[in-house]
């Protein structure tokens, strides 16, 4: 016979229920309007580059100074992020790195000379790291095991959403008030957003106490094969990801004679397609549990794609070539992340993400500089955008061994699993 206490409890399940789903819903859609405003900031300074460059009399290479210093604190600030995200819950590090970036986007329409501004986009990328791990542990935590790819390339969508806005607003932005004058209104709705999320976000319940990283995690890290492969992969992966971002629009309009608003346009048409498909290739990822192949798969095409943007000159090549790289620049996105997690546990899901994005900017702080240095020197993109191809067939080979050395991992860790519970 039920007792009161017993009917009060069992009422009580299903209002927790229903307040965990409210709690899931406010996070994740405040998580991806945030990475939105984040997006609008992120993609400004790229797109707004050949002004900037004219205002503060910059050569290509300063240029690549100034986005290098940006991408070198982001890659330094990874491991000490996820670490964060894993000792406080993600929602606090996300919330920091949300706010110091925004108001050091705002604080660079006031910079008047290079150094400075690389001062202001190291110490700006080292906020932006704050956002990274902990943003897509946070996702991670509200979904379940089956359903984190999808969940993690959900945490792109918002980005994709602010950079198809700043593409076609920052353009006629600058047009009408100035480069400095836009920047401040794009960053702006990241200040907003930060303190709505500060607000109205929550984190995950725990399913395991807050603990600090010990050393048998770190030897864990370290010994796991697939963690390394992985690295390897971040490192091309953000070359990539780099190569069409940053240097895209200065490509157009430098080495095509594009003017800037049809290279707004553009680029905003690509990070259209890149949104649509970062989902896809999660929900692929998903529904094939084969991670790899999504990945080598993807290799295989931005191999080709970057080759004949680095080759191509009449118009329509170039553009199936921005459209092909544009589809599959991001569609490994959630399958590349989740890959780790899977071999090294939930419990170190922050640390693994941080790890594996501290080479992705390794990776991309050598192509943000080498960029700008190779035009200089030759007068075009085209090697830089050759040499990336040369890279991404060499991630088609990482992949057949991340395949391998992933259901190598994954039996252990079902044998290890059958052991204690038999014990």
């Amino acid at each position: 016979m039920l007792t009161h206490t017993h009917v009060e409890s069992a009422a009580a399940f299903p209002r927790s229920a229903a307040l965990d789903k409210r709690k899931r819903a406010h996070t994740v859609w405040l998580l991806v309007l945030c990475m939105a405003a984040h997006g609008l900031t992120f993609t400004a300074i790229p797109l707004l580059l050949p002004l900037i460059r004219f205002d503060l009399a910059i050569s290509f290479t300063d240029a690549g100074i100034l986005t290098a210093a940006a991408t070198l604190s982001y890659a330094l600030g990874q491991i000490p992020a996820g670490l964060l995200a894993d000792r406080f819950g993600p929602r606090r590090p996300f919330f920091i790195g949300l706010i110091g970036w925004s108001l050091l986007s705002f604080s660079f329409a006031f910079i008047h000379g290079l150094w400075l501004a690389v001062a202001c986009q190291f110490i700006a990328g080292a906020f932006r790291a704050m956002m990274f791990a902990p943003g897509l542990s946070l996702l991670a935590s509200w979904f379940p095991p089956q359903r984190r790819a999808t969940a993690m390339s959900l945490y792109m969508v918002g980005g994709f959403g602010g950079q198809i806005a700043l593409a076609l607003a920052g353009p006629l932005l600058a047009s009408f008030y100035g480069w400095r004058i836009a920047l401040m209104a794009l960053a702006a709705p990241g200040i907003i957003g930060a303190f709505a999320f500060r607000s109205f976000a929550a984190d995950a319940p725990r399913r395991h106490a807050a603990a600090q990283l010990t050393w048998s995690d770190v030897a864990r890290v370290t010994r796991s094969t697939v963690m390394w492969l992985c690295c390897a992969l971040q490192f091309v992966r953000f070359t990539a990801v780099i190569a069409f971002i940053v240097w895209l629009p200065s490509l157009l309009v430098a080495d095509h004679g594009f003017s800037m608003q049809s290279a707004g346009f553009i680029v905003a048409a690509g990070a259209a397609l890149t949104a649509a498909s970062n989902m896809v290739g999660g929900y692929v990822s998903d529904r094939l549990r084969n991670p790899p192949l999504v990945i080598g798969g993807t290799f295989a095409v931005l191999a080709c794609a970057t080759w004949l943007l680095g080759t191509v000159q009449s118009e329509l090549p170039l553009f199936a070539a921005i459209a092909m790289g544009a589809i599959f620049l991001q569609f490994y996105f959630g399958p590349i992340f989740l890959v780790p997690v899977e071999a090294l546990g939930p419990r170190l899901a922050g640390t693994a993400t941080g790890v594996g994005n501290l080479f992705a900017n390794i990776g991309g702080f050598v192509t943000a500089y080498a960029f700008g240095a190779i035009k200089d020197h030759t007068g075009s993109f085209a090697s830089g955008y050759r040499g990336v191809s040369v890279l991404c067939f060499a991630g088609v080979m990482l992949s057949i061994m991340l395949a391998r050395a992933r259901t190598r991992a994954l039996e252990l860790a079902k044998g290890a699993a059958a052991f204690r519970n038999s014990g």
